[in-house]
């Protein structure tokens, strides 16, 4: 009965700083579920039960509401087909079931708040998927209602274009973070095969007996290409070890978290 506790900060740092202040914040108070809204009051707050039940039966860590962008009408077309692309690509990425990636009306476990690490300032909605699935936590949806009509333009982006931009950045930011040597050895490997394909071409002419004074340009690209993919391959490696720090890195700051929650639990 002690009312809200309002959490301010000194200075706009972004929406990703503020959703993790929040978490934190949250967290210390001991709170078990975390709801996450926005504040343009988009989200119907009556589907708050439906978003959090499946934490309180154990069934998932997170909880995303879906919108059904699809339905939305005062979405346009170019804004529903990126939702439902963004959120087609977090699905592969974070091997979860989300349908709506981008929205900001969430459910989150004490166990899953514990584990995230929002390292973007633009946002936070594609990061903590892929972390929760990272972690092998389960992220689930449930559909919810949308207040059309009472939400104010998007202070993340002016347009279309720029939002694309700087979610297509902050993806490849955490493509590379999270997934590195995967895409890495997929970067690699264009290079590398179309390398080889142009010197197994001037072997071929080497041996059936044609100059290989004519063919000199195509052995020169093919080392250039295979030495290219070689690299990216390379880069991929340590990129992978810089990442297996990173885990561990968030392994011993969870702990840590733990530890200085045990005294007011």
């Amino acid at each position: 009965a002690g009312g809200a506790t309002v959490v301010r900060l000194p200075v706009h740092r972004g929406l990703a700083v503020a959703f993790s202040t929040g978490l934190r914040s949250s967290v210390e108070r001991g709170a078990d579920v975390i709801v996450n809204t926005d504040a343009d009051n988009q989200y119907s707050a009556d589907d708050i039960p439906d978003l959090v039940r499946p934490i309180l039966d154990g069934a998932a860590q997170m909880v995303i509401g879906d919108r059904q962008v699809a339905t939305l009408r005062h979405f346009s077309a170019t804004k529903r087909l990126l939702q439902k692309l963004g959120s087609w690509v977090v699905r592969r990425l974070s091997g979860t079931t989300v349908t709506d990636a981008t929205s900001g009306f969430r459910a989150i476990s004490r166990e899953a708040a514990l584990k995230l690490h929002v390292f973007t300032r633009f946002t936070y909605t594609l990061e903590t998927i892929l972390q929760t699935g990272e972690a092998g936590l389960k992220v689930m949806s449930v559909p919810v209602r949308v207040n059309t009509g009472s939400s104010r333009p998007s202070r993340l982006f002016q347009s279309n274009t720029g939002y694309i931009l700087r979610s297509l950045a902050s993806m490849a930011r955490i493509i590379v973070l999270y997934n590195p040597l995967r895409i890495f050895l997929m970067l690699g490997t264009f290079p590398v095969g179309l390398g080889t394909a142009l010197l197994v071409r001037f072997l071929w002419f080497y041996l059936t007996g044609n100059s290989p004074a004519g063919h000199i340009q195509t052995l020169i690209l093919a080392v250039i290409l295979i030495v290219i993919g070689a690299l990216v391959w390379l880069a991929g490696i340590v990129a992978d070890l810089i990442a297996v720090n990173r885990r561990l890195l968030e392994e011993l700051v969870e702990r840590q978290r733990h530890q200085g929650l045990e005294g007011p639990r």
